[in-house]
């Protein structure tokens, strides 16, 4: 049996998504899947407006690093030919296989699941202790916040779309990678400080180590989600464990 993590002393919660709230099957094999068979059709309805045409422009500047670093990406037509849209679309598929953190290919995936989400085709999962358990900790006035790789565009359709309902009221803050990367600890000195809390206020969830050793860097409490389908961590027995919220105890 696993030993209760205590959250006495915590004025915050941080959580990542995959593996922690939401199973990853979810997140690759749903979001990823939909993302990238709907890009084509997307980028030949949108690409004509100002926040589509910011992330294509994002998409373009990476795509020159990558160039630059001999990754030997998909060619990217010129601006307004007619090949642009099949090859930003061929560029976005690539980057989704290498599974990049891009922030260009973050925002445009949230935009398509935005429009998934408001037809009725794409419905979010969390695991069953997520939702009265979030509820708990908002009556109990812990700050409640999301630290993940998806844009926040992307994390508050998540929530507001579960098969549990709209989560949404339970959460106060939402940060993405324009907070700094997940394996850096000044993202987590930024976060606590954006909290208004001591970094030893706030308490991290995620389900990879690396990202646990940058929050204990930054002086955060950490705790290691243990889920179905979860990868094996290294240097997991260094971290308190959980299977469940409901063992995270007063």
């Amino acid at each position: 049996m696993t030993t209760p993590v205590s959250i006495a002393g915590v004025g915050g919660v941080l959580l990542d998504i995959e593996g922690t709230t939401t199973p990853i099957a979810f997140v690759h094999d749903v979001l990823f899947s939909y993302a990238k068979t709907h890009v084509a059709d997307y980028l030949a309805k949108h690409s004509h407006t100002e926040d589509v045409r910011k992330d294509i422009q994002l998409l373009r500047q990476e795509h020159g690093v990558d160039e630059r670093e001999g990754k030997q990406p998909p060619l990217l037509a010129e601006t307004g030919s007619p090949n642009e849209i099949e090859s930003i679309t061929n560029y976005v598929h690539w980057l989704v296989g290498l599974d990049r953190k891009s922030t260009g290919l973050k925002s445009l995936q949230g935009k398509i699941w935005r429009e998934g989400y408001s037809e009725g085709s794409l419905r979010s999962q969390v695991y069953p202790d997520v939702a009265p358990v979030l509820a708990r900790w908002r009556n109990a006035g812990l700050n409640v916040s999301i630290f993940s790789s998806g844009s926040v565009l992307a994390q508050q359709l998540l929530f507001a779309h579960t098969e549990a309902g709209d989560l949404t009221p339970f959460i106060n803050n939402y940060f993405d990678t324009s907070t700094g990367p997940k394996a850096d600890a000044q993202s987590y000195r930024r976060i606590a400080e954006k909290l208004n809390l001591k970094p030893g206020e706030v308490l991290f969830i995620s389900d990879v180590v690396s990202e646990l050793a940058a929050a204990r860097e930054a002086g955060m409490k950490t705790v290691l989600s243990i889920r179905p389908g979860n990868q094996p961590q290294d240097f997991a027995d260094e971290y308190p464990l959980i299977h469940s919220f409901n063992e995270l105890a007063p």
